[in-house]
């Protein structure tokens, strides 16, 4: 890639806002869920909250019921474990690309730790081999069963309902069974697939499917391809971002990255400070105004957590909003940038606490929204899976 020059394309906060805005569906929301995930390169599915909330933000007269209906019933949207290992909600027509730039790398590292615990255990002395024969077969006996949750799919093949001790000696040691952990791995090559939860739209317990009868085979793409392809999806959502986001992202190597950015004739431009990032070579252009509307957005959410580099819209609010893993919680959003946090009380009522002086029209905005959410959820009540300081204490 081309260094940073002093010709570069200058790129303020201002300008990274605008563009946040427009693009993360902040400014207008869409009138498609499946679009919204799209446009985002995916939504952070790791709690199963963050999804419908952060769908509710960006998509007009959004219910719990729409997304299900996308999700595991017309299946235009799909779970998959993908980058950084996170589990998003994609389109289903971006699951190639997404399976070979990200998923059959997971795929890979996940089949060798867990045929080292095979072996280490005494259970085979070829790990890679019995993953094989004992994945097949429970493939097989998803297909007759049609769905299945993981007990159920473990009760059909001594074999994986072998014990596992991870972690022994550790502080969070745990015994599970083989069948738990082949299941991710067999989800991670895109032999299964996570489909409807067991409960309601926030459980986070769900049956397992075939992939082949959930949507199709997969249609298998080369990995280089298929890492241009994301990250110019990514940067067209998402830039400028620096090679540091980008790799972060991701989770690629450095080399990986660069040559991702590389195949797309990634474009230099200065972020001010001595920085510099990437944008797509058509997109240059200044971003037109575009008012940025007060949000509030779910833990997790997609562009809360969009890039490693994240002084820029988080501003000096770090300490209150993530947690020690680098995990946000909720939180509010005036102009393109947090401003505060918020919380659900046991009550069903939203808490909201400004962190700094955003005037009394947008603060009055604030409530608007946080009424509006409280109806939204009705009866539904949760606890965000990662909790934070600020949500901690609003929820008190």
């Amino acid at each position: 890639m081309s260094p940073i020059s002093q010709t570069a394309p200058h790129m303020d906060q201002g300008e990274r806002r605008r563009r946040l805005v427009r693009r993360h569906h902040l400014a207008t929301p869409a009138d498609d869920v499946v679009r919204v995930a799209g446009d985002l390169v995916g939504l952070h599915a790791t709690d199963p909250v963050s999804i419908f909330l952060a769908a509710r933000a960006r998509t007009t007269a959004l219910t719990p019921a729409t997304l299900e209906r996308a999700l595991y019933e017309e299946r235009k949207l799909l779970k998959i474990l993908a980058m950084r290992r996170t589990m998003f909600v994609i389109p289903t027509i971006l699951l190639p690309i997404v399976q070979a730039a990200s998923s059959d790398a997971i795929a890979a590292n996940e089949r060798r730790r867990l045929a080292k615990v095979l072996e280490d255990q005494g259970i085979t002395d070829d790990g890679d081999a019995w993953i094989t024969q004992v994945g097949a077969t429970a493939v097989a006996a998803l297909k007759a069963l049609g769905e299945a949750t993981a007990s159920q799919l473990v009760a059909t093949d001594p074999e994986l309902a072998r014990p596992l001790r991870l972690a022994a000696g550790k502080s969070y040691e745990a015994k599970v069974s083989a069948g738990t952990r082949l299941l991710i791995v067999l989800a991670a090559e895109g032999h299964i697939v996570r489909g409807r939860p067991r409960g309601s739209w926030i459980s986070t317990q769900y049956q397992w499917s075939p992939m082949e009868t959930w949507v199709g085979p997969i249609e298998r793409l080369p990995a280089p391809e298929a890492r241009a392809e994301l990250v110019r999806r990514w940067l067209r959502a998402s830039g400028p971002a620096t090679e540091d986001d980008v790799k972060w992202w991701t989770g690629w190597t450095l080399g990986q990255a660069r040559a991702a950015l590389s195949a797309v004739d990634a474009t230099p431009v200065d972020l001010g400070e001595g920085a510099g990032g990437y944008v797509l070579p058509d997109d240059v252009e200044p971003e037109p105004a575009v008012e940025g509307p007060v949000r509030l957005l779910p833990a997790l959410d997609p562009t809360a957590m969009g890039w490693r580099h994240r002084e820029w819209y988080v501003g000096p609010h770090k300490a209150r909003l993530f947690d020690s893993y680098g995990n946000i919680g909720p939180t509010v959003w005036c102009d393109g940038r947090i401003v505060g946090g918020w919380a659900q009380r046991g009550d069903g009522r939203i808490a909201t606490a400004l962190l700094e002086d955003i005037g009394t029209e947008d603060a009055a905005a604030v409530e608007g929204e946080a009424a509006r959410l409280e109806e939204w959820l009705g009866d539904v009540r949760f606890v965000p899976r990662f909790r934070t300081p600020l949500e901690r204490d609003l929820s008190a």
